[in-house]
């Protein structure tokens, strides 16, 4: 039998197949872990709508996990909006890579595809070696995700609604899936200082400081690393490497 070129139209039909069941699976796992979000908000405090709404206009697990974090320790909004959106900013810096891959149109097409803009859907795009394959393992990505997430948010809020957070281990749900979140991004030694120093700071600052300010603080130490980093790139180092951060599979 005569072999199929990689580049030829067969071989990329025959790659959509592991594409997008690689997006689903990935969606999987966000939605089960949507769902600790979702019991870990309602046992913090936040109604219904509210968790919700973190999940559908946020969408950006890890900042989820924060917020709720300094909500649940009594933080005021002051202090979790700033956490959650500095560790949701590195997606911005992801649109660089993926505006050479997908394509451009009106503000009201783009917006919808900046909302999927996330570690795991950028990480799959990248990682295709043809452009249509790119496109497509972003889009299944994104979307599997966004759609698992939000129903297990949807599950885990009507859930633990009803569950004492204390008697069912909730309150201690959202630092276990934080560190699952970094756990595999914890890679490198540059990972793992930045890991190591955002936990003194925190450590240090708790006694002293209100609700919210540590994780804030915390925080600004990997903002203060990705800067430097992003200033190594600039003198002529790698590229952006849009793998290599601190998060696990989640948005």
């Amino acid at each position: 039998m005569t072999a199929v070129p990689n580049d030829s139209p067969g071989a990329e039909l025959g790659g959509r197949g592991p594409v997008v069941r690689a997006a689903v699976g990935i969606g999987v796992y966000a939605g089960a872990l949507g769902l600790s979000f979702g019991a870990v908000s309602a046992g913090a405090g936040l109604v219904f709508w509210q968790t919700m709404v973190l999940s559908l206009l946020m969408f950006s697990g890890a900042s989820q996990f924060a917020f709720v974090g300094v909500a649940a320790a009594g933080g005021t909004p002051f202090a979790a909006i700033p956490a959650a959106l500095l560790l949701g900013v590195r997606n911005a810096f992801y649109g660089v890579t993926l505006s050479e891959i997908l394509p451009r149109g009106p503000l009201w097409k783009r917006l919808p595809t900046a909302h999927l803009v996330i570690d795991e859907s950028t990480a799959m795009a990248v990682g295709q070696p043809r452009l249509p394959l790119q496109r497509l393992a972003f889009w299944s990505c994104g979307v599997a995700i966004f759609v698992l997430w939000n129903l297990g948010t949807l599950a885990g809020a009507l859930i633990g609604a009803s569950l004492d957070s204390t008697r069912f281990g909730l309150d201690a749900a959202g630092p276990a899936a934080f560190l699952a979140l970094l756990w595999p991004g914890l890679t490198t030694m540059k990972a793992r200082g930045v890991a190591v120093g955002g936990a003194l700071v925190a450590l240090v600052l708790i006694p002293i400081a209100p609700a919210g300010v540590p994780v804030l603080c915390a925080a600004l130490v990997a903002l203060v690393a990705g800067l430097s980093r992003r200033g190594e790139r600039s003198s002529g180092e790698d590229p952006l490497d849009p793998t290599d951060t601190a998060e696990g599979v989640l948005p």
